[in-house]
């Protein structure tokens, strides 16, 4: 681990600060935090290492304030954490870069294979991961009609659209929602969406 990288935390929740900077530290990181996006861009731009921010929080909320790293050029990664993940939300937010999009409650070992991949994006100057060929192998093993339900699944369509659109039932898109989460080896659609997106799947219609 670069010695220089820091982790920065940016979330309103002090609890929540507190047990991702214990985490965090006893993976021997170096960890800044602040309780608002504003006071994190109060501080000169950084650079190195990463961000973890909330969506949910007051005055900014953290799409916000990726989107605001992206217009000062900061080129630090940043690793999306909600309580409230939703399809949409994951779109936006890998659409503008994130690395990753992780849903609370997280499981601690995920989130430290996120931070990890975020350091490595952040020491070769790049502002997302390439692919992992295991991914790309696994979405070579969809059929393309599991491909097409994917894509719209990224766009963020229910069931229910994604049916009418493909002239199929809404339980067969259930069983290829079924099939995908199994192929894929993920456990929410959030992952699903996440993996698929940092793979360069792009949303049906490219909305």
């Amino acid at each position: 681990m670069n010695s220089d990288a820091t982790v920065f935390i940016v979330d309103d929740d002090a609890d929540v600060r507190d047990s991702l900077r214990a985490l965090l530290e006893s993976a021997n990181y170096k960890v800044n935090d602040y309780g608002s996006a504003k006071a994190f861009l109060a501080e000169p731009v950084k650079s190195g290492g990463c961000v973890i921010v909330d969506i949910r929080m007051p005055d900014m909320d953290g799409l916000e304030l990726q989107e605001e790293l992206v217009k000062l050029e900061a080129g630090i990664p940043v690793i999306v954490v909600t309580g409230h993940g939703d399809v949409p939300l994951a779109v936006r937010a890998m659409k503008a870069g994130a690395t990753d999009f992780i849903e609370k409650p997280y499981d601690d070992e995920l989130l430290l294979q996120s931070v990890r991949r975020a350091m490595a994006a952040s020491t070769t100057k790049r502002a997302s991961v390439v692919a992992d060929p295991a991914i790309v192998e696994l979405l070579a093993s969809l059929t393309p009609r599991e491909r097409e339900v994917l894509e719209h699944l990224i766009a963020g369509r229910p069931n229910k659209v994604i049916a009418f659109e493909l002239g199929i039932s809404p339980r067969t898109v259930e069983i290829h929602r079924a099939h995908l989460t199994e192929k894929m080896k993920v456990r929410s659609l959030p992952e699903l969406v996440r993996v698929a997106l940092a793979a360069g799947v792009m949303p049906a219609d490219g909305k």
